[in-house]
């Protein structure tokens, strides 16, 4: 399936950092929520459990000094989300940061969208290397001196000064969410962005935060008649009248926002039929899509389930074009997953810059690349027992019974505790990230 060391369609993956303390009692706040690289590159933001945001920013490289162009250092750490109380549910909501989105860069300072389950903020991220100096009324401690002991005026200068990097809130979201966000997607028009809960989609200005257009609604009039739930939305990327929600029943309905002011009749649904064959207990949670990303053309979609990954084509709702099995050597494994709740994971996925491969986690600390020209795949493994810079990643193997060989590892040696949620792919050059409980390992192309 995999050429020799990690190499698919002649890409051979390299280890280049890891983010993150070597601990084995890691704190529940230190775990990794979400991963995204802005539209350049330059930048990488993750969330985490305890509400923070660190942003990495990718080194330039030295002429003197080559450097691996994924080295990547800390540029700026906020806290993004407080705990809070709802006091007319009597419910806490978590610091938890659920999802962040970069907007287009306009100046020379960065915009992003973060969101716990019930409020959305916008933050803006400078550079300031200058402070003005020479004040008349304010004196260097920061007290105003009497205006009658000036006796002469002067014009006050800016002064180079160390580098500081501000995070400060713009925008706050709130009040206009029931249940947990889930999503939120950045319109191609600049102007306006989505979230999603479980059961309605808003749609926001990003210039008005007192109110927003409810644009899906699937709340039934009475509650014990819900049958599914909204689990990922994402708009269009270059259509800003578009838009896709997915379901826990395994289905994905795309909208159009030209067609009604309510978008609860989709334009299409892309639901694969179910094999009678793999019929059970479990069919129901298994096929529900915990991810869904457009590509970057536009013109095919990527869904995930707890065992595959899917590509549809938006001109063909009735099957899948392409159907990669991510870890199929679980499904003898369902009711012991079943009762450690790892059944109800939610992995993640995405794309190359060209969209020739996907990417996504599994157990183990694996995650697969899965070529799309070639129907090649490969699994590699982010460990630290392997991190020497520029260190080539060995595939690795699952044996699902019979003789074992010797680089495989048996099903049942799987460690379910250690597992790949959040990937993120550069949007220009073969470098990802992959978050592993509470480190963030960065790899890159060999020729990078």
């Amino acid at each position: 399936m995999a050429g020799p060391c990690g190499e698919s369609s002649g890409v051979q993956w390299c280890f280049s950092q890891v983010k993150g303390a070597v601990d084995d009692d890691v704190a529940e706040a230190d775990i990794i929520s979400t991963v995204e690289f802005n539209h350049s590159g330059e930048l990488l933001a993750t969330g985490d459990k305890g509400g923070r945001i660190v942003i990495f920013q990718q080194e330039p490289e030295s002429g003197n000094q080559p450097q691996c162009r994924a080295e990547y250092n800390v540029y700026s750490t906020f806290q993004s989300h407080e705990p809070e109380f709802d006091y007319l549910k009597s419910l806490e909501i978590e610091e938890k940061i659920n999802k962040i989105r970069w907007l287009p860069q306009k100046n020379a300072a960065h915009f992003l969208l973060s969101t716990n389950d019930k409020t959305i903020k916008l933050w803006k991220i400078s550079e300031r290397d200058k402070r003005p100096e020479g004040y008349n009324l304010k004196e260097e401690n920061g007290r105003y001196k009497d205006p009658y002991s000036i006796t002469a005026l002067r014009v006050p200068v800016f002064r180079p000064t160390d580098l500081m990097v501000e995070a400060s809130p713009r925008r706050v979201f709130s009040n206009a969410h029931t249940y947990h966000i889930n999503s939120i997607s950045v319109n191609s028009d600049c102007e306006t962005y989505l979230s999603a809960d479980d059961l309605r989609i808003n749609l926001w200005h990003l210039e008005i935060t007192d109110h927003s257009f409810n644009i899906v609604d699937i709340k039934p009039a009475n509650m014990e008649d819900l049958t599914e739930v909204i689990t990922a939305s994402e708009f269009h990327p270059n259509q800003c009248n578009t838009f896709v929600y997915s379901s826990s029943k395994g289905a994905v309905r795309l909208c159009d926002m030209r067609a009604a002011a309510l978008c609860d009749q989709h334009t299409k649904i892309f639901e694969e039929p179910e094999d009678p064959n793999y019929r059970s207990f479990f069919s129901e949670i298994i096929s529900s899509i915990s991810d869904v990303k457009f590509s970057h053309t536009g013109r095919y979609m990527m869904t995930r389930d707890y065992l595959s990954v899917k590509i549809w084509d938006l001109n063909m709702e009735t099957r899948p074009v392409e159907t990669y099995q991510v870890h199929e050597y679980l499904r003898s494994k369902l009711c012991s997953l079943y009762e450690n709740d790892c059944i109800f994971d939610k992995f993640e996925c995405c794309w190359s810059g060209n969209d020739s491969v996907v990417m996504t986690g599994s157990y183990n600390n694996f995650f697969r690349m899965l070529d799309r020209g070639s129907g090649q795949d490969v699994t590699l493994e982010a460990s630290r027992e392997n991190i020497q810079p520029q260190s080539v990643l060995r595939p690795c193997n699952v044996s699902t019974g019979g003789k074992r060989k010797k680089d495989e590892i048996g099903v049942d040696s799987l460690d379910f505790n250690k597992k790949i949620l959040h990937t993120a792919w550069h949007p220009l050059d073969n470098i990802i990230a992959v978050a592993t409980i509470n480190n963030l390992y960065i790899f890159n192309d060999q020729l990078n």
